[in-house]
């Protein structure tokens, strides 16, 4: 085991408080630092969390609070904007269903399990540098405060201050050509069942949808934006603009002319352009590294970001609790992790192009679906590899 025992996790959202459950169970006491003064409640869109991500929140102990946020779903229908049924894809009956939820419950669930197992959380802390030593490093924050540890874990997002401490030319996010929205609405879709998401390829956009035990409906969409537009320059837009240009886009669709009638203009969620990271050269150097979207944020697409960030946070403890010294744990941990997040990517990669077809080629999936549902996309093979993922606590890292 490495002799570390302390560590700065930098970042609050969802990977962070994870990565210090996981540490504690390890043995090494965590400490999670977050920019904003404030928690993340309210904040956010939709999200998914895959088994394989379950599997990993349950190494931390984390796994009954998700459950107790999310709804099971259990297949997918994707239509076209007409409500014409394309295809069906049922998950993998033998796994526990994926867990849809709002973010804002998400991080409250995570928050909330790693706050009752010790983990200290301070916000208003936003790191601006760092200094080491062979012993350790200490983080400079902007209100002139410091903490030093045994090493720093970036567990800060896509935007990530540690990445670029650890290589001051490590690329940024990358820009996809689409807009992404959600909100709640009061409306339940005629017929939709509660353990299904819906997938609907309009003739100008993509739509997806779930309805809530509640009655109501959770939606998201994706707009084709050739130019990159940033959260916040998306919010200067006022809401009532957005959905006004929304309606439009969707007016012809089904359901989403009546879910975006339905949705309140204050309750509408705006994201700005997709992004994701492209590969990152370097995940550590001396006591610091990286876990979650600030090292491999994949489109939300794929449904596995915020499960990937469980795994790598279960695999980096397990590297850190197994082998003798700081620079062994961080190589071991990026030869766990790499591939496997960075083939995650490169299928969503796949899946944002289906969002940006026209009515011809979602004419031609309509006709072509069936036929590959029958054949070559069966759960398993679409499946299996992502969601069968299982890391193994109890087993040594090597």
């Amino acid at each position: 085991m490495t002799a570390v025992r302390t560590a700065l996790v930098v970042g609050g959202g969802i990977a962070g408080p994870v990565t210090a459950m996981a540490l504690r169970r390890a043995g090494i006491e965590a400490t999670v630092f977050e920019a904003y003064a404030g928690g993340a409640e309210g904040i956010g869109g939709t999200l998914t969390i895959a088994p394989n991500g379950l599997d990993a929140l349950r190494a931390v102990g984390a796994e009954a609070a998700v459950r107790a946020v999310g709804q099971p779903v259990t297949r997918t229908v994707v239509s076209d904007g007409r409500g014409r049924r394309i295809g069906e894809l049922d998950s993998l009956r033998d796994l526990p269903p994926s867990q849809a939820m709002w973010r804002a419950e998400l991080y409250a669930a995570v928050h909330g399990q790693a706050v009752a197992q010790g983990v200290r959380v301070e916000h208003g802390r936003r790191l601006v540098g760092v200094e080491e030593t062979g012993s350790g490093i200490t983080a400079r924050f902007a209100d002139g405060g410091g903490a030093s540890a045994d090493l720093l874990v970036g567990a800060d997002g896509i935007r990530s201050t540690v990445r670029a401490l650890i290589d001051p030319g490590a690329p940024g996010p990358a820009h996809v050509p689409l807009l992404n929205f959600g909100g709640p609405a009061d409306y339940a879709v005629p017929g939709a069942r509660t353990d299904t998401t819906y997938f609907v390829f309009g003739s100008r956009g993509f739509l997806g949808y779930w309805v809530q035990p509640d009655g109501r409906t959770a939606w998201f969409a994706n707009l084709p934006h050739k130019e990159p537009m940033s959260a916040a320059q998306a919010r200067r837009r006022p809401k009532g603009e957005w959905l006004r240009l929304l309606r439009e886009i969707y007016a012809g669709d089904r359901p989403g002319a009546e879910l975006l009638r339905h949705t309140d203009p204050e309750e509408l969620v705006v994201l700005g352009s997709v992004e994701i990271m492209p590969s990152v050269p370097h995940w550590h150097r001396g006591r610091m590294v990286l876990v979650g979207d600030s090292a491999h944020a994949p489109s939300p697409s794929s449904g596995q970001g915020a499960s990937l960030a469980a795994e790598s946070a279960v695999e980096l403890a397990r590297c850190l609790r197994d082998l003798p010294d700081v620079t062994r744990a961080f190589e071991a941990y990026v030869r766990l992790r790499r591939t496997r997040v960075e083939k995650v990517a490169a299928r969503a990669a796949k899946t944002n192009n289906t969002k940006t077809l026209g009515p011809a080629a979602i004419s031609m999936m309509r006709l072509m679906m069936p036929l590959a549902v029958r054949t070559f996309l069966k759960p398993e093979r679409t499946l299996g590899l992502e969601q069968r993922h299982h890391v193994d606590w109890n087993a040594v890292v090597g």
